[in-house]
């Protein structure tokens, strides 16, 4: 995974693309690791809302890798457009390589957080291929649907999850930051809902 000092991809060729999709879309061509990741998340989403095949935005982590959409976005402001799509394509990520866990976590939360449960939208018995679904439909409300009901929808997941974990002692077990894990969920349900807000109103970016 690129290094925090190395604003560059590992994999220039998309990197490329990227930058080509910037300027085809009238951007100035960006300098800094804040403007590379807010021109790269703006115009991805764009691209995502013409009609055509938006799925191949959703799978966009499978052909590219994760560790490229990390040096894009990674470091971004967690409220922000590209701190979402981070956010997003983490979780995919996550349900996609420890759906059992992420399933566990899920079950022990829902009668911890009833309301938040609808919202996310799982289903009525969560089981490892339904929270794929969840992820995977999150990502197809950005690209194919309104992109803050699926960031709302995202928030209720980390919500639950968060609730798992305290339900199951997840608090003792602390992220290399000192931050215990529930709290990390928390606090990306949080900036989820804030980037919901502000895109509604037109100030996420």
């Amino acid at each position: 995974m690129t290094g925090p000092e190395d604003p560059r991809p590992h994999r220039p060729a998309l990197f490329a693309d990227l930058t080509e999709m910037i300027d085809a879309a009238g951007g100035a061509s960006p300098s800094s690791r804040a403007e590379i990741a807010a021109a790269t998340a703006a115009v991805l989403v764009q691209a995502g809302r013409e009609p055509g095949d938006g799925s191949r935005f959703v799978s966009l982590a499978d052909r590219v890798g994760l560790d490229t959409l990390a040096a894009l976005w990674r470091d971004a402001d967690p409220v922000s457009l590209p701190g979402a799509l981070w956010a997003l394509y983490l979780l995919r990520q996550w349900c996609r390589s420890d759906g059992d866990e992420v399933t566990r976590l899920w079950r022990t939360g829902e009668p911890l957080a009833p309301a938040e449960v609808v919202i996310a939208g799982v289903g009525d018995y969560a089981d490892v291929a339904a929270v794929q679904r969840v992820a995977d439909a999150v990502l197809t409300g950005v690209y194919q649907g309104d992109l803050a009901v699926a960031l709302e929808r995202a928030a209720s997941f980390f919500r639950v999850v968060a609730a798992g974990r305290r339900s199951l002692g997840g608090d003792a077990l602390h992220a290399p930051d000192g931050a215990d894990l529930a709290e990390r969920n928390d606090r990306a349900a949080a900036a989820l809902s804030a980037s919901a807000r502000k895109w509604r109103a037109g100030t996420l970016h």
